[in-house]
């Protein structure tokens, strides 16, 4: 899974298998869009201890440019 840095409006484009899953605002967006792709018990500690996100442009904490 691959989050990608913060656009103009501090949204990350979140994607898995090559498809885009969405885009998220905060650790709770992506823990929201991983439930949608069938992780439904992903929450939002999941997302910050994940070593398979590839967090780009910033970690979990990162949400603005």
């Amino acid at each position: 899974m691959t989050v990608y840095p913060p656009d103009e409006e501090g949204g990350r484009r979140v994607q898995a298998g090559g498809q885009i899953l969405g885009r998220a605002f905060s650790v709770h967006d992506v823990a929201a869009l991983l439930q949608t792709a069938g992780l439904q018990d992903a929450d939002e500690m999941d997302v910050v201890r994940a070593e398979w996100i590839d967090w780009r442009g910033g970690g979990p904490e990162f949400w603005t440019r």
